[in-house]
This record gives structure tokens, C-alpha cells and sequence, in this order.
């Protein structure tokens, strides 16, 4: 997927082309906890930080971005991935089963459970909102491609065909494409357009009651009160989305109560926040989620192997991460531990004579110097500092490398540029899975695309994609064989053709308030605080 919001924050995971959508009316900032409608519960607000803007789509069936921290408390999936237990979990699907071939999945759906429109969340009405969004071919769509068709025999009973063995159950947790919406919620106007204007038709415990686009305080949620999971105890009734752009911004407010929670805090404001055990709890989780340099394997030096790897050699990973302090930890491959096909050693070698030679061979040196373009995302700390270290490790080979940031819609427009003399040699951006599966990375950065969208080392190479496209099946069959296939499919893209450098996997470093109880992360959903699970006052 793509970039969420950078560091202070995210990417993919995350992000994606930016939708021309209208805003509802503005409104005040309040502060974190204040009073508001009571719903069963406390009553009290959530206010959660953000350093991005929030919204780029609110089409449940084409949103891919960092709307994410905001939708998962509007809409809900058939499954949902514990990342603690690794396993799949019930939620709006209370059962499921295969066929033994992995080709005909059978979910059984949740009774009593309604749209906020009102309309009964039934299998027509699951099967309406998977369609469309298949239809649709949004970036995120790609994880239904398995399915053939779909059949309701009963209201709690949705069955589907495959056209080849694939682990629906882990699919249908997606953190995108993979919402149950009501498709007719709109009536009779434009669906699309209507989810544009921030209205909302899902299942979740919360529902959208404003979107001031542009605006500091940029989403308000409130408690829906017929939410199938109910209400009883104390819950937070009303959330907010605060763009901060500013850490030291963020942090100021963190400490004097006026947000809730920060999504993540360089080393040393995080290590302030341990310190404060009063005020303050923390969190340090590792994500799923990684940076990639990635090189330009069609057009310019960088479509000589030599060069890349040569690149691949410069790249000191263990002082970038010395000098990021404990904010991110070693990438060993593309896929982050915790995840099928992890490898242990495929880490990037440092050898600056290997470099050397490298280049020699590629014919740069004394009389031909070489000059190259890498893009990275504007506002991340953690990029700029690996754009510091790569220039100046570059220039001690006779390299000079021109690092420009960009803000991400800029730097993405310009990768996917229709002139390939437009593009940049070295594309830096973070990567995190759709689902807790390394087939994300594999089928959106490195399998053929023609044109581009996330394929940014614009690798076009039919022996890796028939390796890629075999993984799915191999996964709902054999587990142990896909898992061999997934290292070996990484092993040809970072040695033999040194198409990407991994360079580290992010830590995610929260801070948030004391008196909330109940908080824990989950890597699969990144930055996604599921507000319904929290308890006010601890």
C-alpha cells in the first residue's frame, strides 16, 4: 500500500492520489475529555493528533491513505487481525470455513446489525458493497482478485467462488477495500459524489458528524447509538482528528491536555514522555511497516546493475540506525518480522571498496562523474536524515546525489510521470501491508505495471511476476512452500537484480494520556486507534 503520513508519523501505508472532495462546515477546537452528548458512557472526547492532513477519499471502496485512522471507527471488515495472537478474529463475520481445495469460502455474518443509514447489514447487502468495490478497481481493490463470484443462499450466509485458492479470511481483515458499506445509502443521487461530501454508510461504533477540510480540528466522529456492540460502561462518545503538523506542537498539546494521543514521537520527545509516568503513558510497538529506497531499473545510470548495487553497498544501515536512536530497527528484507516470508538474511552489506569497484566497472570515476536524483518524503525526520547520510557516503565514492523532498502527492506524481526522463533515479517511500500478508509489497511495488502507480523501480520482469502471482494460492495451500517462495522471491530482487534497498522497519512510538484505559497497538491497522476498545478516565 501506500505511504500513510511521514515521520513525525507515516507513509504506505501510504498515501495516495488526492480526491477533489467538498467540505462540510468548520468548527471550534475542544479540549481533550471536555463533556459532550452523553451515549451509555462517560461522554468525554478523544482528540487524537495527526501531523498529516486526515482525508484524502471517504469512499470506503477506493480509500488508501491516512483516512484509515479515522474510517476503522466507522466501517468494519468481515474479519479483523489481532496482531498480538497472529491470528484472524471475528467482526461483522462470526464464523468462517473452506473447501478443501481453498476456493469456496463460506462466512457466516453477524445478526442484529444495522447500517447507520438504517438498512440491515445482511449478505445482499455485504455482497453489494464487495462487488462495487471490485467494479470500482480502486488501488486497494486488488485484494479481491480471487474471487470469481458470490452467492447469498440465506441472509447470514455469504459464499464465495474463487477463481484460485487464496486466504479469504485473512484478506477480508484488510485494512482497505475491504469495508462492508450499504451501497443504496445514498438513494438516488451519485454514490461516489455522496461519500465526497463526507457522509458516511458503515457499521462501526462511530459516525462522521463533521469534516472541515483545510481546518486545524479536520474530523469530528460521534457514538452511533445503535452500534451492534453496544454501548454499556464507559466509552468515549465523540472523537476528533487534529491535524498538528509540528511534533513540538503536538507534544505541547499532549502535555497540557488538549489531545489525547500523538501517533508518534521522535526519540527525544518519546524518551521526555517515559519519564512522565504521572501524566503520560507510552507505547513502543514494532509495525509492519518499512522504508524502501527504490532504483529507477528502466531509464538513466540506475538501469545498470552495477550502479545499483554499487548503491546497495554505500547504504551504511547500521549507522542510519544508530543515528535514528531506537525510533526504527533493521530491515532484513522487504517483509517486517511477524510476517510470512520474513527473512533473517537479507540484510544490505556495507562495503565501500565493493562500491568502488562497482562503479569503475559501470565506467564513473576520474573524468566521467555521476550524478543522481533520489525524491523523499518533506517532513520526515527519519528520511531526511538517511538523505544526509546517503550524500554524504556517496560523495566519498565520486558520487553526488541531488536528495529532493517533496511533499507526497508531488513526489508520487512525479515517479508516475508519463515521461520517463521526468522520473528520479531513487525513489524513497514507506511500504506497510493491505492485510497481514507480504503479498502487498510484492504485487504493488515490484510485479509489472504499465502505467506505474506504486511499481516506482518500474522493474518489468515476467519470470518475478509469475513467481508473484503464484503466492496467494501457495499461501491458502502450502504455507511452508509459500513461505520459501516469498524468501526466494525477495532474494531476487534485493542481491541478484538490486532493484531496492530495505532500510529500516518503523517503530510506532505513541504518547497519550493517562487517563485513558484500554489502549493497545495494532500493527495491521497502522496508526489506527480503535476508540470504542478505550475506556475515559483509565
Amino acid at each position: 500500500m501506500r505511504p500513510l503520513s511521514p515521520i513525525p508519523s507515516v507513509l504506505a501505508s501510504a498515501a495516495v492520489a488526492v480526491l477533489a472532495l467538498s467540505a462540510c462546515s468548520g468548527g471550534t477546537v475542544r479540549g481533550a475529555g471536555d463533556s459532550t452528548a452523553s451515549n451509555g458512557g462517560a461522554g468525554s472526547t478523544f482528540v487524537y493528533a495527526a501531523n498529516l492532513d486526515v482525508v484524502t477519499d471517504w469512499d470506503p471502496a477506493t480509500s488508501y491513505s491516512n483516512e484509515i485512522i479515522a474510517m476503522e471507527n466507522v466501517y468494519e471488515s468481515l474479519t479483523k487481525y489481532d496482531s498480538a495472537t497472529q491470528k484472524v478474529e471475528p467482526r461483522l463475520a462470526t464464523s468462517w470455513s473452506s473447501a478443501d481445495d481453498g476456493k469456496t469460502w463460506t462466512f457466516t455474518l453477524r445478526s442484529g446489525v444495522k447500517f447507520h443509514s438504517g438498512r440491515t447489514m445482511d449478505a445482499t447487502a455485504a455482497k453489494e458493497a464487495i462487488e462495487r468495490t471490485i467494479s470500482l478497481k480502486g488501488g486497494p481493490a486488488y485484494i479481491w482478485d480471487s474471487v470469481a463470484t458470490i452467492d447469498t443462499p440465506k441472509p447470514t450466509s455469504l459464499v464465495f467462488h474463487l477463481k484460485y485458492a487464496a486466504p479469504l479470511d485473512l484478506i477480508s481483515s484488510s485494512a482497505y477495500a475491504a469495508y462492508i458499506y450499504d451501497t443504496k445509502a445514498a438513494g438516488s443521487e451519485d454514490l461516489t459524489k455522496w461519500f465526497g461530501t463526507g457522509k458516511d454508510a458503515g457499521t462501526g461504533p462511530y459516525r462522521i458528524a463533521q469534516w472541515a477540510k483545510g481546518q486545524e480540528t479536520e474530523v469530528k466522529l460521534r457514538a452511533s447509538s445503535d452500534y451492534w456492540g453496544g454501548w454499556k460502561g464507559k466509552h468515549y462518545t465523540d472523537l476528533e482528528f487534529r491535524v498538528t503538523p509540528q511534533l513540538t506542537t503536538a507534544w505541547q498539546l499532549l502535555q497540557r491536555g488538549d489531545v489525547n494521543f500523538v501517533e508518534r514521537l521522535n526519540p527525544q520527545l518519546f524518551a521526555q514522555a517515559e519519564k512522565n509516568k504521572q501524566g503520560l503513558q507510552t507505547s513502543s510497538t514494532p509495525s509492519f511497516q518499512n522504508l524502501l529506497a527504490l532504483f529507477n531499473t528502466a531509464q538513466g545510470p540506475m538501469s545498470d546493475l552495477r550502479l545499483r548495487k554499487a548503491v546497495q553497498r554505500v547504504i551504511d544501515s547500521k549507522g542510519l540506525l544508530s543515528a535514528l536512536k531506537g525510533a526504527d530497527t533493521a530491515a532484513t528484507g522487504l517483509v517486517p518480522e511477524g510476517l510470512l516470508g520474513h527473512a533473517t538474511d537479507l540484510g544490505l552489506t556495507h562495503d565501500v571498496a565493493a562500491a568502488k569497484t562497482l562503479l569503475q566497472q559501470a565506467g564513473y570515476g576520474p573524468g566521467k562523474p555521476l550524478t543522481l536524483e533520489m525524491t523523499y518524503a518533506q517532513g520526515d525526520d527519519d528520511q531526511q536524515l538517511f538523505a544526509t547520510l546517503l550524500t554524504s557516503a556517496l560523495d566519498e565514492v565520486g558520487v553526488k546525489l541531488h536528495a529532493q523532498p517533496l511533499q507526497w502527492n508531488a513526489q508520487w506524481e512525479r515517479g508516475k510521470s508519463a515521461d520517463p526522463a521526468k522520473r528520479q533515479d531513487i525513489f524513497v517511500m514507506y511500504w506497510y501491508p493491505d492485510y497481514a500478508d507480504p503479498y502487498s509489497w510484492l504485487i504493488n511495488i515490484f510485479h509489472s505495471a504499465n502505467p506505474p502507480s506504486f511499481n516506482l523501480t518500474y522493474l518489468s520482469d515476467k519470470s518475478v511476476d509469475a513467481r508473484i502471482d503464484a503466492l496467494p494460492q501457495l499461501t491458502a495451500n502450502d504455507r511452508p512452500q509459500a513461505e520459501k517462495a516469498y524468501v526466494d522471491v525477495q532474494r531476487e530482487l534485493i542481491e541478484k537484480q538490486a532493484v531496492v534497498a530495505p532500510l529500516y522497519v518503523q517503530r510506532y512510538q505513541r504518547a497519550y494520556s493517562a487517563n485513558v484505559g484500554g489502549y493497545t497497538d495494532n500493527p495491521a491497522y497502522p496508526n489506527v486507534v480503535f476508540a470504542h476498545d478505550l475506556t475515559p478516565g483509565g
